[in-house]
C-alpha cells in the first residue's frame, strides 16, 4: 500500500500563491501531480488560479504596458519629437522684436488722434484737427535728445520747401518752457512747436512712446500714413511727404 497524501482543493488555496513561483517548478509540480494521480489511478487536475488572481495579473500587465507607453521617446512623446534638431540661432528669440516696430506697425492706416488742444511754447492753444485737409508731420522730441537734434534741420528744409502743403508740429514731451523756447530760437525752428510735458494723454494716443524721436505721418484724411521710431534723414521724411502730397 502507498500511503495516500491529501490533496488540497484549488478552491481552497490561497490566492496569492504562486505569482513568485517560476515556470520550471510549476511544471515540476504539474509532472509530480501526473505521477500521483498514477500511483492512485485516478486523475488529478493541476491547479488553476482563482479568478481573482487572474485579474490581478490582468491589471499587472495593463500597468506595465502603460509605464512602458509613457516612457520618455515612446507612443506619442516620439511622435511629437522633431525629425532633426535645430540649433540656437534657427529658433525665435523673443528677446530681439522690437516693440517700436510692432507698434509703428499697428498704427498704420488707423483714424489719427487729432482731437486735442495743445499750448504752444508761446501760449498759444493750437487745434490739431483745424490741420486736418493737409499734410501732418507730427515728430515728438526733447532738448535732450541727440538724434531728435540731428533731425530738427531736415524739418526745417522741408517745412520752407513744403509751405502750406505741409504742416509740421514738433511736440516737445517733457522740456519746460524756459527751456524750449530758447532752443527752438538757437535751432531756428519754422513750425509750430507744441509743449507736450505733462500731457501723458497725448502721448498716449500716439504711443506708446518707448523712446524718441518718433515721427507720425498723417494723411490728408485724418488718417495715420506711418509711425516711424527712431532718427529718420532728411530723404526718408521726403519719401513719406511726397507719397502724401
Amino acid at each position: 500500500m502507498h500511503e495516500e497524501h491529501p490533496l488540497t482543493p484549488a478552491d481552497e488555496r490561497p490566492d496569492d500563491a504562486g505569482p513568485d513561483a517560476s515556470q520550471p517548478a510549476y511544471d515540476r509540480f504539474v509532472e509530480g501531480q501526473a505521477a500521483l494521480a498514477g500511483e492512485l489511478g485516478e486523475p488529478v487536475e493541476p491547479p488553476r488560479p482563482s479568478r481573482k488572481s487572474a485579474w490581478l495579473a490582468m491589471g499587472a500587465v495593463v500597468v506595465a504596458l502603460g509605464l512602458l507607453w509613457l516612457a520618455p521617446g515612446i507612443g506619442n512623446n516620439a511622435a511629437q519629437q522633431p525629425a532633426s534638431s535645430s540649433t540656437d540661432s534657427e529658433q525665435p528669440d523673443d528677446a530681439t522684436i522690437d516693440p517700436d516696430a510692432a507698434v509703428d506697425a499697428l498704427a498704420s492706416g488707423k483714424p489719427a488722434p487729432l482731437q486735442f488742444t495743445m499750448q504752444d511754447m508761446n501760449g498759444v492753444d493750437v487745434k490739431l484737427a483745424s490741420f486736418k485737409g493737409k499734410v501732418i508731420l507730427l515728430n515728438f522730441w526733447a532738448t535732450w535728445c541727440g538724434p531728435c537734434q540731428e533731425e530738427i534741420p531736415s524739418l526745417v528744409e522741408l517745412q520752407r520747401q513744403y509751405g502750406d502743403q505741409l504742416v509740421i508740429l514738433g511736440v516737445s514731451i517733457d522740456d519746460p518752457l524756459n527751456k524750449l523756447k530758447p532752443y527752438a530760437t538757437k535751432m531756428h525752428m519754422n513750425y509750430p512747436v507744441l509743449v507736450g510735458r505733462d500731457r501723458q494723454d497725448v502721448q498716449d494716443a500716439y504711443g506708446p512712446l518707448f523712446g524718441i524721436p518718433v515721427s507720425v505721418f498723417v494723411d490728408r484724411k485724418g488718417k495715420i500714413w506711418k509711425r516711424h521710431s527712431g532718427i529718420a534723414s532728411r530723404e526718408q521724411f521726403e519719401r513719406e511727404i511726397k507719397a502724401l502730397l
